[in-house]
């Protein structure tokens, strides 16, 4: 008998070890989740300026910021998801975009007892703010979350004033989303970057279509920006601002006459988290120099 409660100490130190190699306790009833997989930058970021960073242990390959997320295992190396990635990483909490989640992966993830949540995002200032409330609440700490989404604010009504003083004659902006040449889109109406372009001051060049279309040279014509607007990674893509400059059409525009070609921070611009007042920030002073 003594022989076998020896054997079973064994194995219950066993297995506090294999928790103490994963540098965290060992989960609790009730406890706030240990391992956290964040699908989305937007969610990964947030997740981290709540301080529960050191929780998660897989994200996808959007989540580029800050710097210790960029350098988190990825569970694919493409957008395209499957369950046997993410229960690889043995989490016990996964946060994603609604429609990131297909039907197969939510019931994979419920019959391997993982809980899951995901987020619909509204993109203007109430729905980032409601959006820290909501990831908060998912890892467990809302009185946290409330902390944040008080900052948050606070920043926000700082960067509103400063695009009330800068923007005095709203300019008309073109956001090209481009991956090379033979790539590229423009934004519309609803899309993520009409709203951040509104929140910065400006007008979206587009009115005649929501979301995002193939780019035309006789798109570029009809609208005549002021501003073409382009991601870092995009501008790169089409050769830089020269490239941009010598496009069919930009050179009888307000924005090529003037060689105003922006290139900012993807991720900053279309997150709608934490750090939206700082995009709001970032994107008035690049239109409004």
């Amino acid at each position: 008998m003594n022989k076998i409660y020896c054997l079973l100490f064994l194995l219950l130190l066993t297995d506090y070890h294999a928790g103490a190699n994963l540098n965290m306790p060992l989960p609790k009833a009730d406890a706030a989740p240990l391992r956290i997989i964040t699908l989305g930058a937007a969610i990964s970021e947030t997740v981290y300026a709540l301080g529960y960073g050191s929780r998660i242990v897989a994200t996808d390959v959007t989540s580029l910021y800050p710097q210790p997320v960029k350098q988190l295992p990825k569970v694919s190396r493409n957008r395209i998801l499957s369950a046997e990635a993410l229960l690889s990483f043995r989490p016990d909490l996964v946060l994603a975009p609604d429609a990131d989640i297909s039907k197969e992966i939510r019931y994979q993830l419920k019959m391997a007892g993982i809980k899951l949540i995901t987020f619909k995002q509204q993109f203007n200032t109430k729905g980032a703010l409601e959006f820290i409330r909501q990831v908060s609440m998912a890892v467990g700490n809302p009185a946290k979350g409330e902390e944040l989404v008080k900052r948050t604010e606070s920043a926000l009504l700082a960067a509103i004033n400063q695009v009330k003083t800068n923007a005095k004659r709203p300019k008309k902006v073109l956001f090209i989303y481009a991956r090379g040449a033979g790539t590229m889109t423009v934004a519309g109406k609803g899309s993520n970057m009409d709203a951040i372009i509104s929140l910065s001051g400006g007008i979206n060049a587009v009115k005649e279509f929501a979301e995002f279309k193939p780019y035309s040279t006789e798109m570029m014509v009809k609208t005549n920006p002021d501003v073409i607007l382009l991601f870092d990674f995009g501008l790169n893509s089409l050769g830089g601002t020269k490239a941009v400059l010598e496009m069919p059409g930009v050179s009888g525009t307000n924005a090529g006459r003037n060689k105003n070609i922006v290139q900012v921070d993807g991720p900053l611009m279309v997150n709608f988290s934490t750090r939206l007042p700082e995009a709001i920030k970032v994107l008035n002073e690049r239109i409004y120099p």
